[in-house]
């Protein structure tokens, strides 16, 4: 049957769930579907005007999504956004502060540009941009987007037969896209297995047994909490364990040397995050171990330890890095 006529029997939905999909994140044949529903269009299987209202509402509905996530969450999920690069915090200052210079106007073609697509709506609602501001670029964006590449399918949709023909085998490629990508999902979870054995020997102990070692304190062996999270000194009103001291995990081995004194080789170093599985702190526990440290890990991180209502202490304000936001 084709592409083409694929979309021509499917008809709107799969245009809309295709889009709403991709403005997710989820990696989408977007531009493709656009393309070939304009064919379907220009051919009567579809009407122009109704196919750009729904796919436009559609890729709105999911960066409204991601917009009230971001501005729900703060830095939390752009640093999921960001967590596959190097350096997660610097990927997120760069990109809060090229969204903050360029404004909302970076709404009207963020969609254009490959990675900006699923960045923009986040970093508007983390920047505290107003929804008002917000859905008036926005919009203007996702129809512009809409319009111009359904317009092109439907302008040369002579065309588009004869260059479907040839891509009669991209069903086939499609396939083998996907089975490449669940081969290197399996390999990157085997990978990460294989790496992290080395971190088996890493001591894990529950919150309640650092607050009886507190309450308990041995003179001989002095205890500092280290606060490792990668990312949660930046919103307004974060908490940490109460008498906690930060380590910056991305920056560590400086780190080590400022803190040379405060983390002598006689303490006893407890470390805590907000990360799933506690991967941060396994990681740092396993790197002062390997530098001549006795560290823990406190299971739950910075969750269980509130669960118990142990004590906090507001983040210090000298401490916070905070995102631009617009006012």
């Amino acid at each position: 049957m084709g592409w083409a006529g694929w979309f021509a029997a499917h008809g709107y939905i799969a245009v809309a769930a295709i889009l709403f999909l991709s403005s997710l994140g989820l990696p989408m044949p977007t531009v493709l579907a656009l393309i070939l529903a304009g064919a379907a269009a220009h051919h009567g299987s579809m009407n122009w005007l109704v196919l750009v209202l729904i796919a436009a509402a559609a890729e709105q509905a999911g960066a409204s999504l991601l917009y009230g996530a971001g501005r729900r969450s703060g830095w939390w999920l752009l640093a999921k956004l960001c967590r596959v690069s190097m350096d997660p915090e610097t990927c997120i200052f760069r990109s809060a502060d090229f969204f903050y210079k360029r404004g909302a106007r970076t709404l009207l073609f963020a969609r254009f540009v490959p990675g900006l697509a699923s960045m923009a709506p986040p970093l508007a609602g983390s920047l505290n941009m107003p929804i008002a501001r917000y859905l008036r670029y926005d919009v203007a964006g996702v129809l512009l987007h809409v319009t111009a590449w359904t317009a092109v399918g439907y302008f040369l949709s002579p065309f588009i037969r004869a260059i479907t023909d040839a891509l009669a085998v991209f069903g086939h490629v499609l396939l083998g896209l996907v089975v490449t990508v669940a081969l290197g999902y399996i390999g990157t979870w085997i990978f990460t297995r294989v790496r992290d054995r080395k971190f088996q020997n890493v001591e894990r102990v529950p919150a309640d047994e650092l607050i009886e070692r507190l309450e308990n304190p041995d003179p001989s062996r002095p205890i500092v909490i280290a606060d490792v999270r990668s990312h949660g000194y930046y919103d307004p009103g974060m908490q940490r364990i109460k008498n906690s001291i930060r380590v910056e995990p991305n920056r560590l081995l400086i780190e080590l040397d400022a803190l040379r004194e405060t983390l002598a080789t006689e303490c006893d170093i407890y470390v805590y995050c907000s990360c799933l599985r506690d991967a941060t702190s396994v990681r740092i526990a396993h790197t002062l171990a390997e530098h001549g440290h006795k560290a823990r890990v406190v299971e739950g991180g910075l969750r269980s330890w509130i669960k118990l209502g142990a004590p906090t202490e507001p983040v210090p304000e000298d401490e916070m890095h905070h995102l631009p936001r617009f006012e």
